[in-house]
């Protein structure tokens, strides 16, 4: 991060899969950013209805597995959509694979149509189910951070206050 005024300044790419190129990840990871994100979207059963066909679940985790591995330290992020047709037990494995992955922070957000050529909201999650996902992913799976409901997005900006204070802690006590 830089310093400016007294305030941190977080750095946080959103990034791609690359194609599966590891060393473009392994540049971006160890290029000074404080935060790699990068999205699943979705449960694996939905990957190939949800994104474009060259994403995969297992690329996808492996870049972020990458990132984690060419900066030891690196903090790792990504998000998921709900409401596209997902059972409780695939989410559950997704949150698994993906702190297995190394990944740090973990948003959940509702999926909305953003237009008829879309898929359609199969299902809109009650805030109480995001409330668990939120709590299960940081008590049970060993998130640092799970955002999570209806209006949480990737780039969820009420997360950065949290993050940011985690980041000095961690950099104050030599953790992660």
């Amino acid at each position: 991060g830089f310093w400016a005024g007294g305030a941190l300044l977080l750095v946080e790419v959103l990034a791609s899969d690359f194609r599966g190129d590891l060393g473009a990840v392994a540049n971006l990871a160890r290029s000074g950013l404080d935060v790699y994100a990068h999205n699943v979207e979705t449960v694996e059963r939905l990957q190939g209805t949800v994104r474009d066909r060259r994403a995969g679940y297992q690329q996808s985790l492996e870049t972020l597995r990458h990132a984690k591995r060419a900066r030891p330290g690196l903090y790792t992020k990504t998000s998921m959509m709900l409401g596209l047709g997902e059972t409780d037990d695939e989410v559950k494995r997704a949150m698994h694979d993906i702190r297995a992955a190394g990944v740090d922070i973990l948003t959940f957000g509702q999926y909305l149509q953003p237009s008829t050529m879309h898929l359609q909201v199969q299902e809109y999650v009650h805030p109480d189910k995001f409330a668990f996902w939120q709590e299960y992913g940081e008590r049970e799976v060993g998130f640092r951070f799970v955002p999570s409901g209806p209006l949480v997005r990737s780039s969820y900006k009420a997360g950065e206050f949290f993050v940011e204070h985690m980041i000095r802690a961690d950099r104050a006590t030599g953790g992660p």
